[in-house]
């Protein structure tokens, strides 16, 4: 008997120090970091956005002058 609840007492003892390790393995971590390269910021569509405008008004007072046609 006594063999008996040293086996089931050891066979617990391994059975918690599993369920431990296991859940232990599975907490996520998170880590936030600064990044090491600047911010870039593309302003290439401003200026051509400008730039259609301007071509636009130009057609505009173009075909608004009576002189041409």
């Amino acid at each position: 008997m006594d063999i008996q609840l040293k086996f089931s007492f050891i066979l617990t003892v391994l059975t918690l120090v599993l369920m431990l390790s296991m859940t232990t393995g599975c907490t996520p971590t998170v880590q936030v970091t600064a990044s090491d390269k600047p911010i870039e910021i593309n302003l290439n569509v401003k200026i051509e956005h400008e730039i259609r405008i301007k071509v636009d008004k130009e057609i505009d007072d173009l075909f608004s002058d009576d002189d041409v046609f």
